[in-house]
């Protein structure tokens, strides 16, 4: 196989690898090559969330999430306006489901606020108006920011404008094996040289960054997120998006309601402990990983309280009865007759801190030489893309 050789080498063709590139591009670099092992980009997270751009509440104001959220929710918006794509400026609601929530409710407003996000606490007449079937404990989040998306059109737009521009290459089908020296890469389409490299390969970065000697005190542990519908000509209404007041000493938002762009009800996503980086169906996607992340899981449930309390109420939820009576928490009417199950599922590669068993909560881009390291890439991943990309951009390619 003939050698390949790029200026800047992307791994993993996701929302954060594409971003990259459109903005490397747009400060004038102009030879670069992505790979992505799947047929075309977007197969994993990136064209498997709710499409959901949230708008910088739930994250701590001296987070990278928090910093940038909101601008990235901004610059999403103005992207899918200019290219024509499905857009629906449609808010959400966060609603507490007994009074010992409304604490956190708070808190979430405040941290909102510091966030410069647009929220204002409302009470039950208020959300009346606005989701006339959710129900909270006297009072809720009005959240204005947040939008929803498709994802893969998303997807599908930046890999055509990318190509458009002639200046990046996306290689599907290429599947990095190992690394040759420190400017080479090896992959299933051969050996790919380059100046500098990027890993922005989602669910494996932890694994790539492990080739170039990085992160080694960081492990990835798969969550699988499970969703079901509301059937349509349900009579009660879901205007926009309906979430719960989470555990916010977990990464994860709980069962919601999302009307999405093209007006179905998705409910979910659940949080449950995977058994691999695909592991999408109850057995399919299960690898040579399934024996490690299990023992690693059982690690954690012993000394990290949070993924116990996780790892014992999540995998109820593949029960319809238990995923219904989290779900019916948020609304004033719900039968069970009205949900029904859906193809859609996808894994969140949550980055855990092996060294202290904790699960880290922010974004976390490591620099190495000329390596580039984005890791644990989660929600609000996709929101915060290009803003991401323009700060990762600006300071290590200027």
């Amino acid at each position: 196989m003939t050698a390949e050789r790029a200026d800047i080498l992307i791994i993993g063709a996701g929302i954060i690898g594409l971003t990259l590139a459109r903005e490397l591009v747009k400060g004038g670099q102009g030879d670069i090559l992505v790979i992505e092992k799947e047929p075309e980009p977007g197969k994993h997270a990136s064209g498997r969330n709710s499409g959901v751009l949230h708008a910088g509440i739930y994250y701590s104001p001296d987070s990278l999430k928090a910093r940038s959220c909101l601008t990235g929710n901004r610059l999403m918006k103005e992207y899918c306006r200019e290219q024509g794509l499905p857009l629906k400026e449609s808010g959400k609601v966060i609603v507490a489901r007994s009074s010992d929530e409304l604490a956190t409710l708070d808190e979430l407003y405040s941290r909102a606020k510091s966030n410069g996000a647009r929220v204002e606490l409302i009470d039950e007449r208020q959300l009346k108006e606005i989701e006339p079937n959710a129900r909270s404990a006297g009072r809720a989040l009005l959240s204005h920011d947040t939008a929803v998306v498709d994802p893969k059109a998303v997807m599908k737009s930046l890999k055509r404008g990318l190509e458009a521009t002639g200046k990046v290459r996306i290689l599907c089908d290429c599947r990095l094996t190992g690394l040759k020296g420190s400017t080479t890469v090896v992959t299933t389409r051969g050996e790919i040289g380059f100046r500098r490299v990027i890993n922005a390969s989602g669910a494996y970065c932890d694994k790539v960054a492990g080739l170039f000697g990085v992160g080694k005190e960081y492990r990835l542990i798969p969550f699988k997120g499970l969703y079901r519908m509301l059937n349509p000509g349900t009579p009660y209404t879901v205007n926009s998006n309906i979430y719960p007041v989470p555990d916010i000493r977990n990464p994860f938002l709980g069962v919601h309601f999302t009307r999405s762009v093209g007006g179905e009800v998705y409910l979910g996503p659940t949080a449950i402990p995977a058994f691999g980086r695909e592991n999408y169906g109850l057995l399919s996607g299960i690898d040579g990983d399934a024996f490690r992340i299990a023992l690693e899981d059982l690690q954690l449930f012993m000394q990290n309280p949070q993924f116990r309390s996780v790892a014992l109420t999540e995998p109820k939820k593949y029960l319809p009865s238990y995923f219904f009576r989290d779900a019916a928490r948020l609304v004033k009417q719900l039968a069970p007759a009205d949900i029904a199950p859906c193809a859609k599922v996808g894994i969140r590669p949550q980055l855990v801190n092996w060294e202290t068993k904790e699960l880290v909560m922010d974004f976390m881009v490591l620099a190495d030489g000329d390596a580039l390291h984005v890791l644990n890439p989660i929600s609000p991943a996709f929101t915060s893309s290009m803003d991401l990309a323009q700060k990762m951009v600006a300071e290590h390619f200027r």
